[in-house]
This record gives structure tokens, sequence and C-alpha cells, in this order.
């Protein structure tokens, strides 16, 4: 592991922590890319694409090809297929970036897929095979307290209350930016929470990860500990939120570049 700098059963029985098993990362070789690789990414629960619209600009106007895709959250074995169909569109290699639980999205669509050549982790989840995205929140998660107080529930499906989205989800967003994205989120089903991981793709994918300092949702401890399982290369953004992709675009987008050059070198 390398440093730089500085919800759902699980989630509602209250998080515990994880024993974060699984097997070590596979040695790595160079990505061997031809040209510069496509960037796709990859939302979380209760966000849509256009969470990355910081990210796509700034990777546009570095040159390269940028695409946010819909995820669908639905479930986690869905939500996987459903991008994992997508990267088969894609021609040349690719550098996969999961926020949240994007992160166990991409940790099961890349799968199998020579195309990937570095997974990129934002406030995320790197599930191993049989661990679900709602055990990955870690102790202290905000998401451990009385599922009464945390979600709006819409038959299986789960909405974040105000007070968790603008304290705990993106604190460190503009109150009113807060507010409108709080009511314009998309529900995310409990299977996307529940459902366990069939791969990890970090095992054998050079592997970033973005670690928000003062997340909320999945606890900077946490990912720290994924993190170092996965041999990831980690940058901490200090006083960082869970949504760091939108209140830090500058260091997610330097993450991910670092991620495209070391990968495809």
């Amino acid at each position: 592991m390398k440093t730089i700098g500085g919800a759902a059963s699980a989630i509602v029985l209250g998080l515990l922590g994880t024993s974060l098993t699984g097997a070590a990362p596979a040695a790595y070789g160079p990505g061997g890319c031809t040209g510069k690789p496509t960037v796709v990414l990859v939302h979380g629960a209760w966000a849509g694409t256009s969470s990355w619209s910081g990210e796509v600009s700034r990777l546009q106007g570095k040159g390269y090809t940028a695409r946010a895709v819909a995820n669908p959250l639905r479930g986690l074995t869905a939500d996987a297929a459903s991008v994992s169909a997508f990267l088969k569109t894609v021609h040349g290699p690719v550098v996969l970036v999961g926020h949240s639980y994007g992160g166990s999205v991409i940790t099961n669509a890349a799968a199998g897929n020579a195309g990937v050549k570095a997974l990129v982790y934002v406030d995320a989840a790197a599930p191993a095979v049989g661990e679900t995205t709602g055990g990955l929140s870690g102790a202290g998660s905000a998401l451990g307290g009385d599922p009464a107080t945390l979600y709006d529930k819409v038959g299986t499906d789960l909405y974040l209350k105000e007070p968790v989205f603008t304290h705990s989800f993106g604190p460190d967003l503009a109150p009113g930016q807060a507010d409108v994205l709080w009511a314009s989120q998309r529900s995310a089903a409990m299977a996307a929470f529940t459902t366990p991981s069939k791969a990890a793709a970090w095992q054998h994918i050079p592997s970033w990860y973005v670690i928000g300092g003062a997340d909320k949702i999945i606890t900077p401890a946490s990912q720290e500990a994924m993190a170092h399982r996965a041999n990831a290369t980690i940058r901490t953004v200090p006083g960082g939120s869970h949504l760091t992709l939108i209140s830090h675009p500058d260091a997610v987008t330097d993450q991910i570049l670092a991620a495209a050059a070391g990968a495809c070198r």
C-alpha cells in the first residue's frame, strides 16, 4: 500500500465493523495501454451521474474521454451486470471509478474484463467475495442508528432523511447545494446493501483510493482497511465528507489521473 498526502439489514442492525477477510491482491505488471484510457465513473446510492460533473469537466480538459454511467441501484448483482455490459461497449483501456456503493459495483463489474487497467475507489466500499456493502460502513458510521431516523422507506426502497443527508452524507457542501441534492436524490433498493459480493476485482487489478478524512457514512478506518487489503495507493482529503467527488473534485480528479498514469505506464 502506498499513501499520497496527509444500507439493508447490515445497516439496520448497526454496523459493527468488519473482519475484512480476503486473499491478498496479486502482483501487477505494466498496464500496456495504447493511448489514454477511457475513464468510466459509477455513482453510488442516493446519487446520480451528475455527481461526477466536476471530474468529467476536468478530465475532458486533460484530453480524456470520461463517461459517467447510470447505476440502477436495484441490487449489487444486477447493477454490476449493467455496468459490465456498458464496459463492453468501450474500446481500449479503461480506468473504472466508483463512489460509495459504486465501489462494490465496480469490484464486481470489472471481474474478468482485461480492458479495465485500474480501479479507483472514492469514499467507497471494496468488498471481498461474500461481503456486503452494508457490512463495510464501519463502526461509528452514521448509518448504524435507528432506521426510523435514517430513512424514508417506500416498499423496499430507501431515501435518506434530510438531516442525515445534510449533516452526515454531505456536511462539507454549501447548505443550499446539500438541500438540492437531498431533494433530488435517487432511491436505493435494500438489495444494494445486503447482496454479497460475487467477485473482488481489486485482487487482480491495480487500485487507487480517495478517502474523505471526515466521512461519516463509510468511516475512514473502514476505507483504510479496505485500501490496505487491496494494496491501493491512497489519497486522503482532510475534512472531506462522503461526497468528496462533489466538494473536492480537484483532489479526486488528480487521483484518477494518477491511476491512469500508473496503470498505463
